[in-house]
């Protein structure tokens, strides 16, 4: 058997093949790190969507539940008032007035508390724009028992400072005056409708 002499020019040869090795294997890992990297940055993305679907559907789900509480805190409020109405007595527990009131007073001032309080349930579960509840609270205010009632119920009110309840009820004490000062017989174009609040 005759023994091979790698001269110069097969050790060029050799060294030239396995350059081309390592240079075909670092190309493949460089295609590979980059198909890696491009496949972690695949799936960082899909965790993100799925945490924002995730974060999405709770805050759903807690506006669902804080409408059913609202409602179900209407009914209840609605079955008391109804109560009251109905019942001289029980609606002497409801007579914080100042002056005291007659019981037919009485009667009226539980019903419009209910009537707003039906219009304030309706903006707060997203059923009316702010927009739409100016322009509801306007027609209301046409009524004199309703304005009677609003202006009976203003200590009422001074105790809820800080709410969005209590942010509705100046400006319907706003909207009341500006009616009260109009000089025109068009009520419907008395005020300016406010815009929705900043972050709500």
């Amino acid at each position: 058997m005759a023994t091979q002499n790698m001269g110069p020019r097969g050790l060029r040869s050799a060294a030239a093949v396995g350059i081309g090795v390592v240079a075909g294997v670092l190309a493949t890992l460089l295609v590979q790190r980059q198909g890696l990297e491009a496949l972690r940055t695949r799936l960082e993305h899909l965790e993100q969507n799925a945490q924002a679907e995730q974060t999405a559907h709770a805050e759903q789900t807690a506006h669902t539940r804080q409408a059913a509480n609202l409602a179900t805190q209407q009914r209840q409020h609605w079955e008391l008032l109804s109560k009251a109405i109905d019942d001289p007595e029980l609606a002497e527990v409801l007579d914080l007035y100042e002056p005291p009131v007659s019981h037919k007073q009485r009667r009226q001032y539980l019903f419009a508390n209910a009537l707003y309080t039906n219009l304030l349930l309706y903006y707060r579960i997203g059923n009316l724009s702010r927009d739409e509840f100016f322009k509801h609270v306007r027609g209301m205010l046409q009524n004199p028992i309703v304005r009677e009632y609003w202006y009976a119920t203003q200590q009422h009110r001074a105790s809820i400072a800080d709410t969005d309840e209590a942010e509705l009820g100046l400006l319907v004490d706003d909207l009341l005056r500006q009616l009260e000062d109009a000089d025109t017989e068009e009520w419907w174009v008395v005020g300016e409708p406010p815009g929705e609040p900043s972050g709500g």
